[in-house]
């Protein structure tokens, strides 16, 4: 619930400044305060219009209105604008608005073009970026922990393709398996790519 509240706080702060002329009326009361009668002549807009600016801007806290005489003086709330883009765009906060994504269709598209029914490989993709999604479904055969001698390594591997050596050469070099010198033992590392 938490995160779907900061997500619907940071698309309204986006939406209020999502306009040239909101973003202008930032620009304004961000130097001094001004009456809508101002804001409107210096914008070149209707009174009305940017009457309806400063209340989305007000309805996302950054502008207030104070009486003065028969205007409303609007200014804009510096500090309220500088605490919510500190809140709201915290960098170990913004992978949270990402949380419902599958991160996982991409790797299973992939997969389904470059694999055969019975799960091996048809061919190597030419893309790096496609051939790391084979390289990380051809880890998942190992288990993580155990080490493997070539010999066995090369063994599961031929479940995949046939060029065995490619692809223990890619584990490695892709650091999703280490292996100690002179070809001795392999195994899996926790992958990171």
């Amino acid at each position: 619930m938490a995160e779907q509240t900061q997500s619907d706080e940071l698309l309204a702060f986006f939406k209020a400044l999502a306009d040239p002329s909101r973003l202008k009326l930032v620009g304004l009361l961000a130097q001094q305060s001004y009456t809508v009668e101002q804001l409107a002549a210096m914008l070149n807009l209707g009174v009305s219009t940017t009457s309806h600016h400063l209340t989305r801007l007000a309805k996302a806290g950054l502008v207030t209105a104070q009486a003065d005489g028969y205007y409303n003086v609007y200014s804009l709330r510096t500090e309220v604008l500088s605490e919510m883009a500190r809140r709201l765009l915290r960098k170990e906060d913004l992978p949270k608005l990402a949380q419902e994504v599958d991160r996982t269709s991409y790797d299973r598209k992939v997969l389904a073009v470059f694999s055969k029914p019975d799960g091996s490989f048809r061919a190597f993709p030419v893309q790096e970026k496609k051939f790391l999604v084979l390289l990380r479904h051809a880890a998942e055969a190992f288990e993580p922990g155990k080490k493997y001698t070539e010999k066995q390594v090369n063994q599961i591997l031929s479940r995949f393709h046939e060029d065995t050596a490619q692809l223990r050469r890619g584990l490695v070099a892709y650091q999703l398996m280490a292996r100690e010198g002179g070809g001795g033992k392999y195994w899996r590392l926790e992958q990171s790519v």
